[in-house]
């Protein structure tokens, strides 16, 4: 859909022409955003709804061609954290928060896109058989089957979590024999 939170995408207006499937948005200074692929002024409301009908876009500063849009999908999961039921917790944006200048920030960025991903995936594979179902029978049917879900992905997360300790315990065990007697190197306690 959107770039990868990598932004390996050149950034060059012929670079975007040459991927035609991507629409082009350009942010001005005035804080608007105008979709070249329209000829029209959108709002964050527009552009949410690209996100969730799975169009490829990308915003560009008008005057130097900045890619800025992970700072609009910032910004409309802001609004939507404050507006709604929010998603987060404020003790896991703070812990989010603490991985930033830490040194498993990289690594904490591709395990939560991982994650974020499979569980995607999971739930494609569930709305699959729901084609056929009204919204009210859906909910209907997925409020029956909520204990077995929540065990389903329980257990995905436990196993995710014992994975990353087990990598967390042996980036440690290297480290320990590639940098001997530096502290700090301990593996993480059970």
């Amino acid at each position: 859909m959107v770039q990868n939170r990598r932004g390996s995408r050149a950034a060059t207006p012929a670079a975007d022409a040459a991927d035609s499937a991507t629409r082009v948005l350009k942010k001005y200074p005035n804080r608007r955003l105008y979709d070249t692929q329209t000829s029209a002024y959108i709002t964050l409301v527009d552009v949410k709804k690209m996100v969730l009908a799975g169009q490829d876009f990308v915003v560009r500063d008008a005057k130097t061609g900045e890619d800025l849009t992970r700072s609009i999908l910032l910004q409309i999961i802001l609004e939507e954290e404050t507006g709604g039921v929010p998603m987060f917790s404020s003790p896991m944006l703070a812990q989010i928060i603490r991985f930033y200048g830490h040194a498993m920030q990289g690594m904490m960025g591709s395990y939560l896109e991982k994650n974020i991903q499979t569980f995607t995936d999971i739930q494609s594979r569930l709305g699959d058989p729901a084609k056929g179902f009204s919204p009210e029978l859906w909910t209907q049917f997925m409020n029956g089957q909520a204990p077995m879900v929540q065990g389903l992905m329980g257990n995905y997360l436990e196993q995710s979590k014992d994975l990353f300790v087990k990598m967390q315990e042996q980036m440690a065990e290297q480290a320990k024999s590639l940098f001997p007697g530096l502290p700090g190197f301990l593996p993480p306690k059970r």
